[in-house]
């Protein structure tokens, strides 16, 4: 087994690059795009504001992750987070702008509540933590179930 010449971090022979440090290995096999990715990088990528919607589908999706609940958990919890926010933002917000336009805009708190819960959860899933949110995690854990 090949061993990263940066940082001594163990590699599979298919890996271009370090797990741990992210040292580019040389003359490693090319691999199909996300292949190479770890657990937890692509955990951390449901988590990022606006866009973490797009990894949690792919991850759903791939079969590289099939067996990897906690990814799974993520991936789902991640979407439904980014469902949180759309609703937050076209449906509350339209609501308010049509009917209550000479308010201030209060969903804009639900929205940056939101974001600062996608931080967060980018903080904790760097970490390695699995943290469960109230509501969102609870669907997670169903969905989870149910796939």
């Amino acid at each position: 087994m090949p061993f990263c010449t940066k940082c001594g971090q163990e590699a599979r022979s298919a890996d271009r690059f370090c797990r741990r440090c992210g040292h580019a290995h040389p003359g490693g096999p090319a691999t199909k795009p996300g292949e190479s990715i770890s657990p937890r990088g692509a955990s951390i990528l449901c988590y990022i504001p606006w866009f973490g919607w797009l990894a949690s589908v792919w991850i759903l999706t791939t079969e590289q992750f099939k067996g990897d609940r906690t990814v799974r958990f993520h991936a789902y919890q991640g979407l439904y987070l980014f469902v949180a926010w759309v609703i937050s933002h076209w449906a509350i917000g339209l609501w308010f702008e049509v009917l209550f336009d000479h308010f201030p805009p209060v969903w804009k708190l639900a929205e940056l509540l939101i974001l600062g819960v996608w931080i967060l959860m980018l903080v904790k899933t760097s970490n390695g933590s699995r943290y469960s949110l109230p509501v969102i995690g609870e669907l997670s854990e169903r969905s989870l179930d149910q796939s």
